[in-house]
């Protein structure tokens, strides 16, 4: 059951713009717990990578004292890759174009995010 909630989350979220390629929602320690991704892209592969910047980055929002962290943003040049704090436990991971309206994601990723947090309490 709720696992069918958080992947209705994550089907509005990707419904909200043309230009969210895929998103997941993935446990701090990198297993995912639902996923709406492209056919072919390794959901383990997505799990891993999110644990190990979102790790990195708070790190580094410690060490260089930028206070707790928010949020990664990698930009590559076929797009984004967009990590925020869903709740203590988990991470929402979006992946994005690389002509993407940040400002319109950012918003819907908060929105996302915090349903998701409220469905893991």
């Amino acid at each position: 059951m709720r696992a069918d909630l958080l992947s209705s989350v994550l089907t509005d979220l990707n419904g909200t713009s043309a230009d969210i390629e895929a998103s997941g929602i993935i446990s701090t320690d990198g297993l995912m717990i639902a996923s709406v991704l492209p056919i072919g892209m390794d959901e383990d592969r997505v799990g891993a990578m999110s644990a190990a910047m979102l790790s990195l980055g708070d790190r580094t929002a410690q060490e260089l004292a930028r206070g707790a962290l928010e949020q990664v943003l990698i930009k590559g040049a076929k797009g984004y890759v967009l990590m925020t704090y869903a709740g203590t436990e988990a991470v929402l991971t979006v992946l994005a174009k690389p002509n993407a309206k940040l400002g319109l994601i950012f918003l819907d990723v908060k929105r996302a995010a915090e349903s998701v947090a409220g469905l893991l309490e």
